[in-house]
């Protein structure tokens, strides 16, 4: 099973567009996917898939209840489908995930048990037989380093880091590298990084440069979009993957956007290659 988390420390650098293009382009060459939403913000994952519809409702089951063992139903009942992709939609009541892990984690100290609230997505979809019946995973945490990040490294094990080639989007992969190693050490795990992803490259010589020196450190880019505002503004605007809005909502073909479509499809074979690559090395 390929699993990973989009994660990158930047905002505006295409994260969640990310996450679900590369769902959607999983999906479309016959893989069963899933993907998480563990991002408490309005424009989220759930949101761009149009299935944010229980993220208000607090008499609903969520993530959060199986998370801190106090579901109201089974986690099957928890999925959403868009586009051919199984969506855990967040809830908000993501937004206190931390008090809420915190809490349980006290309750078993009392008992004395030992309850690490680092591994708790993993225990979820571990006991809803995820491996078994899903090819891919892929999470989109929020940009901020905390529970939700740890549980998503602690399930996925693997990162996909979109960045902007700038000054500030260097700084930004090599400062998510020093968090990674100081998680690995906190969290006693290890964290393969599967692919760095530039986006909005406009090909001048400082961007050129700054990837050459990122691939130099061993960085894998297998990708470079360029800027591509107009689609990825209307895939939020209609609420839906790139795919779609080119083949829905576009009067006419643009060639850079159906290789912008292609290089989502070719990034999501990558990353499976990659994995199965390392799964047998």
């Amino acid at each position: 099973m390929l699993t990973y988390t989009v994660y990158s420390e930047a905002g505006g650098v295409g994260k969640t567009t990310m996450a679900a293009n590369l769902a959607v382009a999983d999906a479309r060459a016959g893989h069963d996917v899933l993907a998480i939403d563990m991002d408490p913000q309005e424009g989220s994952l759930s949101f761009l898939f149009d299935v944010a519809d229980r993220r208000t409702d607090s008499e609903a089951d969520s993530l959060v209840r199986h998370l801190v063992e106090r579901p109201r139903g089974p986690f099957a009942d928890l999925i959403e489908t868009s586009e051919g992709v199984d969506v855990l939609p967040a809830h908000n009541s993501l937004e206190v995930l931390s008090k809420h892990l915190r809490r349980r984690e006290e309750e078993a100290a009392d008992f004395g048990e030992n309850w690490n609230p680092n591994v708790q997505l993993l225990r979820v979809l571990k006991d809803a037989g995820v491996p078994s019946q899903y090819d891919t995973v892929i999470i989109d945490p929020p940009a901020t380093a905390d529970v939700k990040l740890y549980n998503a490294l602690h399930a996925t094990r693997n990162l996909v880091i979109p960045f902007e080639p700038s000054g500030k989007g260097q700084q930004s992969v090599q400062g998510l590298a020093d968090l990674v190693t100081g998680l690995e050490d906190t969290l006693d795990i290890n964290v393969g990084v599967l692919a760095a992803v530039p986006n909005r490259f406009k090909g001048t010589n400082d961007q050129e440069e700054m990837l050459n020196r990122l691939q130099a450190e061993s960085y894998d880019i297998p990708v470079v979009f360029r800027e591509r505002t107009s689609l990825l503004e209307g895939c939020w605007r209609k609420q839906c993957s790139a795919f779609k809005y080119i083949e829905k909502h576009r009067s006419r073909e643009r060639d850079y956007e159906i290789e912008t479509l292609e290089q989502f499809e070719e990034l999501a074979a990558h990353l499976r290659q990659t994995r199965e690559q390392e799964a047998t090395a």
